[in-house]
């Protein structure tokens, strides 16, 4: 009970930090050393305005110097964050592989974020996650108790943590890269942004090949869900045209790769059973 108020609490924090990336990193600012402030009337922040989500329902969900409204992202972040956090502690335990899925799932949680808003992943998050993978596969195949994949292995790579991150790392990165490529090919136009690639890439090298296989398949099936609600709705965005040809509608992919990551990584072996089992297989 202790331990999982204490990785509550440590979710919120980060979850605050997640909030300074998310609004920092696309626009190449500072984010550590340059103290918190208001985007709009750029104030520096007392300790006690920035306490996660309990001060914005404090400040009435305003800036205390200038009044302007503070977005409902910052604390739905934090929220996200926790629980995910909480998620991770619940469902492993408190075991050496919380410093693997934690990072992970609070990375989902920012590329997200950043994806939705502006339409980037930055390599920061994703490149970094897929060596910080790859490294912890590594120490796992050398016998440090960090191993990550949510599968049981075939036999050919019970003792090899990292190939089956490498091969992760390949189909994931492999198969969008495909996708992109045929997409430019038939339709001519981009399918896939190169962002998408190397998160694909990132989540086979924390994951593994079967993970990153069933989070494709979560991450095309929410997408397209999601998507044409979006466009049936007008809340697509629209990309830039030349004069006299409509504007398509855009939707980030970014942000189902992570989630179809994230339930892989939480039920990826009953996702995985439920589908043989319908199937027959």
């Amino acid at each position: 009970m202790f331990q999982g108020i204490i990785i509550f609490i440590l979710g919120l924090l980060f979850g605050s930090f997640a909030n300074v990336c998310i609004w920092r990193i696309p626009r190449k600012e500072e984010i550590v050393f340059t103290p918190s402030h208001c985007p709009k009337c750029l104030k520096s922040i007392k300790w006690y305005d920035n306490i996660p989500v309990l001060s914005y329902l404090l400040l009435g969900r305003k800036c205390r110097s200038c009044k302007a409204e503070i977005s409902w992202r910052y604390p739905l972040v934090e929220l996200l964050s926790a629980l995910l956090f909480l998620g991770v502690y619940l469902k492993f335990g408190a075991d050496w592989r919380l410093a693997g899925y934690i990072p992970f799932v609070w990375a989902m949680l920012v590329i997200s974020a950043i994806d939705i808003e502006h339409y980037i992943i930055p390599d920061v998050f994703s490149l970094s996650g897929l060596a910080m993978g790859i490294l912890l596969a590594a120490l796992a195949t050398f016998g440090v108790p960090v191993d990550l994949t949510v599968f049981s292995r075939a036999d050919i790579l019970s003792q090899w943590p990292l190939a089956d991150s490498a091969i992760g790392v390949v189909l994931g990165g492999g198969f969008l890269w495909l996708a992109a490529w045929l997409g430019e090919k038939v339709f001519k136009q981009e399918a896939m942004g190169g962002g998408d690639i190397k998160l694909a890439a990132m989540i086979g090298a924390f994951l593994g090949w079967k993970a990153v296989l069933v989070s494709f398949f979560l991450a095309f099936l929410t997408g397209s869900v999601i998507g044409i609600l979006l466009i049936l709705l007008g809340r697509a965005k629209k990309n830039e045209a030349p004069e006299g040809i409509k504007p398509k509608a855009m939707v980030p992919f970014g942000p189902f790769l992570a989630l179809g990551g994230v339930l892989a990584l939480f039920w990826g072996r009953e996702l995985l059973g439920f589908y043989l089992r319908l199937f027959g297989l």
